[in-house]
């Protein structure tokens, strides 16, 4: 069995959530892999701190690179296993909701929040003025997506083990609660950058509502960059072959497009109820259009 290939298969045809917890696990193995090879030839390694985002300023202007590689960095199995596993399920409900291009974006902004929380703090209160801190993990982009998902629908129900069912949004306050109680605790960077990515999923769905994707211009900018690379490592075809949009895959799928489907009309309802059919854009006229005719 091709293992290696197993996995370039499942990762390109995989959804944005199973290529998230791929990049986690990956960045995972390769720093203990490099950690193993330092202590072989008995060499310190500062791979966590080369990737951690640091509280110190002058620190941060050396690593700019820090605030995205420390949200898919993680100090031991247990700090990966939570959040790959808090990833896993709230990646899901988002995607019950959304498409995958809002789940990275959420999951990047909320943790792009949760450094500059994190980072803001330790040089403002009193409390860190001698702390020279670092910050690594992926909790924070996973609180974003909790919130997100739980202000968007705040009464669905979960099942927790051992404890029962309860609705999104008392989950959700719990965790919240949870961070703030934790920041006088043993890890007050990581709390904060908690908060900070709770507050971009609250913001980023707040603004959603109001019909503003706050998180698409990272996106665009990811697709181009993927684009350039894919270019980079692909032979020029000569045979032009284009697709239609494929058909949902399951009844998961198929679900959560119709969803979709769904609130995209009624947002497009609820703009002709307020402003008039007149100040509907071109592609909202296409989208009401094609409804009509389906």
């Amino acid at each position: 069995m091709d293992i290696w290939a197993d996995i370039k298969r499942t990762f390109i045809q995989g959804s944005v959530l199973t290529r998230l917890i791929y990049i986690n696990l990956g960045v995972f193995l390769l720093v203990k892999l490099a950690g193993a090879l330092f202590f072989l030839i008995n060499q310190p390694s500062h791979l966590l701190e080369w990737l951690a985002v640091p509280s110190d300023l002058n620190a941060i202007l050396h690593r700019p690179w820090t605030p995205v590689s420390y949200m898919f960095l993680h100090g031991g199995f247990l700090h990966l296993l939570f959040n790959i596993l808090g990833l896993y399920w709230f990646g899901k409900l988002f995607l019950s909701h959304f498409e995958g291009d809002k789940l990275l974006s959420v999951y990047l902004m909320g943790g792009f929040t949760g450094a500059l929380f994190y980072v803001v703090a330790f040089n403002i209160f009193p409390a860190f003025d001698s702390v020279n801190g670092l910050l690594l993990g992926a909790s924070a982009s996973v609180f974003a997506v909790l919130v997100a998902v739980a202000v968007y629908n705040p009464r669905r129900e979960i099942h927790l083990f051992f404890i029962g069912s309860f609705q999104l949004k008392y989950v959700a306050a719990f965790y919240v609660l949870l961070s703030i109680i934790g920041i006088s605790a043993s890890n007050p960077g990581g709390n904060l950058a908690h908060l900070g990515g709770a507050a971009w999923g609250w913001f980023y769905i707040y603004q959603l509502r109001k019909g503003k994707d706050r998180g698409a211009g990272m996106v665009t900018i990811i697709d181009k960059f993927a684009d350039r690379l894919s270019h980079l490592f692909k032979t020029k075809s000569r045979m032009k072959v284009t697709y239609s949009q494929p058909p949902p895959r399951d009844d998961y799928e198929y679900n959560r497009h119709k969803n979709i489907q769904k609130e995209e009309i009624n947002r497009i309802l609820d703009k002709i109820g307020k402003t008039g059919y007149e100040s509907l854009t071109k592609k909202e006229k296409e989208i009401l259009f094609k409804q009509g005719g389906s």
